[in-house]
């Protein structure tokens, strides 16, 4: 019986609102690819990103276009091949890892010449807003040992310290999502460092980064937009101290860990994000955290509904994902 390909377009609505630079949404669009190979089943999130060009239509076609493939048996190493990195392949990817585990009886992180996963304190990420409504949301999440601030641009001084004055025992990571510019880049930057911010996160837009190799690091300065896969590295030489590697940028586990091992190589602190999705979109990335310097997969953290069974989460410590769930 060939293998057989199906997607679905699934919605999950956000508790509350969340907010970054570039917008303010109150439900996740997810894409999920299945693949079904007699009695076992693979299955795949991602999560389409309009920042590179990609939408559900697109990425969901993407997907169906290697049905075909999919029933003749292609294999992770041939999908590397046959489309680029993104979040269609990446849906297709953690499928086949998913599958691969299924099929054979072994864990994915087997398979993937991984360590076994263990608990892993994960950032929870506070939403852009007003000084005092980020230091509200700060102080409810006061307890939380590792947040991460997203930020907007001018008026981040004063989000940073009220962040820090909500929070003062919190490690503090700020995400300002290409929102920086020359003109504050400095005042932004101080207010990091005098607030013990231990890592920035992508401040200038992709395009623009190359003032980063101009100034001083006080704090740790992270690419995100700026790197998704290997190809990408060489570009970072001076600018970036560390690396976020999210799978629906990457284009599947496969080419993450192949990223996370090389980046490692250079010098690279890693961090492992996510885009905002499921608990079926964090299992496979949680594989990565075992060895990565910050883990930043709170997706279902901040959603009013996940997947059931959903990943465990004791506050902010997140568990290895269960094969019910995947992998």
């Amino acid at each position: 019986m060939a293998r057989r390909l199906t997607l679905a377009v699934e919605r999950f609505p956000i508790a509350g609102a969340f907010t970054i630079s570039r917008g303010s949404r109150t439900e996740i669009a997810v894409v999920v690819a299945t693949i079904q190979d007699g009695d076992r089943v693979g299955r795949g999130e991602c999560v389409p990103y309009p920042r590179y060009g990609e939408s559900v239509e697109s990425v969901s076609a993407l997907i169906a276009g290697q049905a075909e493939a999919i029933a003749a048996g292609l294999g992770r190493a041939e999908l590397m091949t046959r489309m680029t990195a993104g979040a269609a392949r990446n849906a297709l990817d953690c499928a086949l890892f998913d599958l691969e585990a299924k099929l054979q009886g072994r864990p994915a992180w087997a398979i993937a010449g991984l360590p076994a996963p263990r608990p892993v304190i994960t950032a929870y990420t506070l939403s852009l807003g007003t000084p005092e409504s980020m230091g509200e949301a700060a102080r409810k999440a006061a307890h939380r040992p590792l947040l991460k601030v997203k930020l907007g641009g001018d008026g981040d001084p004063e989000r940073i310290a009220a962040v820090r004055a909500g929070a003062p025992e919190a490690r503090l990571i700020v995400d300002a999502n290409e929102a920086w510019r020359p003109e504050n880049l400095e005042a932004n930057l101080t207010a990091c460092l005098e607030a013990g911010v231990v890592l920035i996160e992508q401040p200038l837009p992709a395009d623009a980064d190359a003032l980063l190799t101009e100034i001083p690091h006080p704090v740790p300065i992270c690419a995100d937009e700026s790197l998704h896969d290997r190809a990408g590295l060489d570009a970072l030489a001076g600018r970036y101290d560390a690396i976020n590697i999210k799978l629906d940028k990457t284009g599947g586990l496969t080419e993450g860990v192949l990223l996370a091992r090389e980046a490692k190589g250079r010098g690279l602190s890693i961090m492992v994000g996510c885009m905002l999705g499921t608990s079926l979109g964090m299992a496979p990335a949680a594989l990565l955290a075992e060895g990565a310097d910050f883990v930043d997969l709170d997706g279902p953290l901040l959603l009013a509904r996940d997947r059931d069974p959903p990943l465990a989460y004791a506050g902010s410590l997140m568990h290895p994902p269960t094969p019910a769930l995947w992998g």
